[in-house]
């Protein structure tokens, strides 16, 4: 080993680090001035010249949808992340109950700039939150203090042609890597007959994780793989027993699914 070339080499990595840690930085402020940007100068002509809410709705989720694929293509340009996309053409089809682990913080931003007409569920916080009430607003997605006419909500959103987005852990993966899913994803399903798409998603090395900093990033760029899968019909949950067990049983499935990941 040529005469200094190992502290060329940590020079590289620290400097490497530090870049990466202003990439990051720079994108979450620009995904967050981007929100503020979209409320204050896009979504209020939208209104004014779209009358008709369900197109309005259609036409706010598509200027997200291209939004958020700007985001993730401005961190791969940075060089903060790589990704690999497979199965996405299952992804393009219309009425789509889309269940996926969450292992990253930005899985959502992936996932609705993959999804065409892709609807949320998010936290009623997340409509006062200037940052990001007027996407929440505009694209109409479901808040979570719907209280019991949220399976319903959901439901129909999914019967109306829109693709639903839901992790059922409700909340990051903990960096332990043990899950546990909640019922409502499930409820959702058994009640309204409709198959699940479920996705997988790997973070290498695991970033941006439950409990993480933004700017403890890992000791080289993060590579996301997404895969998504065949779908799992939920019929053979149904068979002749009460909605709530059947709701149970495919928690439990899904629980043991996504764990294999």
């Amino acid at each position: 080993m040529p005469i200094g070339s190992g502290t060329g080499n940590a020079m590289f990595e620290r400097v490497n680090h530090a870049w990466r840690v202003f990439a990051t930085g720079l994108s979450f402020l620009s995904f967050g001035v981007g929100g503020v940007l979209l409320w204050l100068f896009v979504f209020p002509p939208l209104e004014i010249l779209v009358r008709d809410p369900k197109r309005r709705s259609r036409y706010a989720r598509a200027i997200i949808k291209r939004s958020f694929a700007g985001h993730i293509g401005l961190m791969h340009r940075l060089g903060v992340l790589t990704y690999e996309i497979r199965g996405l053409d299952r992804l393009q089809r219309p009425g789509l109950l889309v269940l996926a682990n969450h292992p990253t913080l930005i899985d959502v931003v992936f996932l609705v700039s993959l999804i065409p007409n892709a609807d949320c569920v998010v936290k009623s916080r997340l409509a006062h939150n200037p940052f990001t009430r007027g996407p929440v607003r505009a694209t109409g997605y479901i808040c979570n203090d719907n209280g019991a006419e949220l399976v319903k909500d959901c439901i129909n959103s999914v019967r109306s042609g829109k693709n639903l987005i839901i992790f059922p852990e409700g909340t990051r993966s903990p960096p332990s890597g043990q899950r546990h899913l909640q019922r409502g994803a499930a409820n959702i399903a058994i009640r309204g007959g409709l198959d699940v798409t479920p996705v997988l998603i790997r973070c290498t090395p695991p970033t941006l994780a439950k409990g993480g900093k933004w700017y403890h990033v890992p000791s080289r760029r993060f590579h996301v793989l997404i895969e998504v899968r065949e779908d799992l019909p939920v019929a053979s949950f149904l068979g002749g027993e009460s909605e709530a067990i059947a709701s149970r049983r495919l928690t439990e499935y899904l629980t043991t699914y996504f764990a294999g990941d």
